[in-house]
């Protein structure tokens, strides 16, 4: 990989950690934020998603170290919309992801033909991003309605 797209990889790479380590911030600020009958799966749910935000955060802090960058210590934004109900949450979960999607589609884009490990990587972390926007979309639709397709 040439100077100028490692550079550019690991300016992506940190806008991934960024958004990711927002994710954590997110999801731990959801998780406690829910009320009702449902709270203890949605809670679990969403810690869940935490701490998968929090690995995507280190695998893309290692990636950078690895091709000679420096980890950001900037975190992504953190609107809310201070609706606090499972409906709205998911909303905002589902914008979020979105970000982080195209941040690795931005990756994939940049690496394809010129590293196989940030190849790899970036179509692993969009397979996952995909997955976890099709169960928000399932977790928001009420029976009948169309889907949605998130990638």
């Amino acid at each position: 990989m040439h100077a100028q797209d490692k550079e550019r990889a690991i300016a992506v790479l940190n806008r991934i950690l960024e958004l990711e380590l927002a994710g954590v911030v997110r999801y731990t600020h959801y998780a406690l934020m829910i009320y009702g009958y449902n709270r203890i799966p949605i809670v679990s749910w969403l810690s869940g998603q935490a701490d998968e935000s929090l690995l995507h955060a280190r695998r893309a802090g290692e990636l950078i170290t690895q091709f000679g960058g420096h980890p950001s210590l900037g975190i992504g934004p953190l609107l809310e919309t201070h609706q606090h109900d499972i409906g709205p949450i998911l909303r905002e979960s589902l914008e979020h992801e979105k970000l982080a999607l195209a941040a690795y589609y931005d990756l994939l884009e940049l690496a394809t033909g010129k590293s196989v490990l940030l190849e790899e990587y970036a179509r692993e972390l969009i397979a996952a991003e995909e997955l976890h926007a099709g169960e928000v979309n399932k977790m928001l639709r009420k029976p009948g309605d169309i889907a949605e397709f998130t990638g």
